[in-house]
């Protein structure tokens, strides 16, 4: 009797651990490394750049792939997502496989009419990454954005991460938003969204040819762009520049960058190299009304000077980290201005009330950023170190 009991015991264990129902061969697989969402004729136009295995070695090699094109571009419609999706199979020969995605790229005008339905099908996709990053085609459709052919990185999908993360380690006007980091904010009451953009620089009816990685200087080319200032799951406007790196100085984001200060008559006439950067957001409650104080700190070196200037007096060091100040202090300002005016709390300020004050809070979230966010007072302090101001002291300036 035990024996048979046993015999049945293992027949049932066997049936549970086998794993081989589900699987898929690898050359049933079409892996989709980017996807771009655009809007055509009231309905979705999803547009898959596929990996061709075969060809992204041999592109390599040959600098240029002469044999064949490292990625394929596959475009379907549909009255939703999952709808566009699955017509795709009407042309690929393998079933799309969705778990090394790792590029969402949203048209302008998309992102106008608003983007929450699009993360809905992508977040309830088990295959799709919520660590994605998602980016907003500037002045052109994710389709246009994602034909582009790239020299140095042969899949453009990974040219465009690899872009978005050296500039914002290095520029600091830029953010790698992801799916994840979106989602949360939807959920959030007193936070919006900023997403990054690109766009093609050139001519990009001809970014789709090989010559475009043949050439020492390709007619089309793929640039990081402005930030993109969202409201309620719609895009409201734009900012660049230090009016953006303002932006990721309350959000705590920049790492390296550099601030062109003016000394005497002279415009721009050092640069501060910022090696490390901290942001503090609190709030206080006066008269009912949120108040904003933020605070940073940075440290950096002397990186470049087009003035004459004496590194060994101490008061004139302090004068500099003075001015860093300044500069910081008004890219900030500017920065939150134009959020007030569009009346989208990309900061995150109204969160930083929900910690601090929740039962206030309950109050104020209906009408934060229609009538508090848009007066709100703001406090900036900036604390500027200069660590080092480089291997000459005395510039040969002098």
């Amino acid at each position: 009797m035990k024996r048979y009991l046993f015999l049945i015991f293992v027949l049932l264990f066997t049936c549970i651990i086998y794993g081989c129902w589900s699987k898929r061969e690898l050359t049933d697989l079409a892996f989709i490394i980017a996807v771009g969402i655009d809007k055509r004729d009231g309905k979705y136009m999803s547009t898959f750049q596929i990996v061709n295995p075969g060809n992204v070695a041999g592109a390599t090699q040959r600098g240029g792939g002469s044999a064949g094109l490292p990625v394929a571009l596959y475009t379907s419609t549909g009255d939703t997502l999952v709808e566009a999706s699955r017509k795709a199979s009407k042309q690929i020969s393998r079933i799309p496989y969705y778990s090394h995605t790792n590029l969402v790229v949203i048209g302008e005008e998309l992102a106008k009419e608003g983007i929450q339905q699009i993360l809905d099908a992508v977040e309830r996709n088990p295959q799709f990454r919520p660590a994605a990053n998602i980016i907003i085609a500037r002045k052109q459709t994710a389709k246009q954005l994602l034909s582009v052919l790239t020299p140095i990185d042969k899949i453009p999908a990974n040219q465009i991460i690899k872009t978005l993360q050296f500039t914002k380690d290095l520029l600091g006007e830029n953010v790698d938003t992801r799916i994840r980091e979106i989602i949360e904010n939807f959920s959030l009451d007193g936070k919006e969204v900023v997403i990054s953009s690109f766009r093609i620089v050139g001519d990009w009816q001809k970014g789709d040819e090989q010559d475009n990685v043949r050439t020492i200087e390709p007619s089309a080319r793929l640039r990081a762009a402005e930030l993109a200032v969202f409201k309620n799951g719609k895009l409201v406007g734009w900012m660049k520049n230090e009016e953006a790196r303002g932006v990721l100085w309350v959000l705590n984001k920049v790492k390296q960058t550099s601030v062109n200060i003016d000394w005497g008559e002279s415009k721009e006439g050092l640069s501060y190299k910022v090696m490390r950067a901290q942001a503090k957001v609190t709030a206080k409650l006066k008269d009912g009304n949120p108040i904003i104080s933020v605070f940073i700190k940075t440290e950096g070196d002397i990186s470049e000077t087009f003035v004459s200037i004496d590194f060994t007096d101490p008061k004139q060091i302090i004068e500099l980290e003075k001015k860093i100040q300044q500069e910081i202090k008004k890219e900030v300002k500017e920065a939150v201005h134009t959020a007030q005016k569009k009346k989208s709390d990309i900061f995150g300020f109204g969160e930083v009330v929900h910690r601090t004050y929740p039962e206030e809070w309950k109050e104020m979230k209906k009408l934060w950023h229609n009538k508090y966010f848009p007066k709100l007072e703001i406090h900036v302090k900036v604390d500027s170190f200069i660590r080092r101001t480089g291997l000459r002291t005395r510039s040969y300036i002098q």
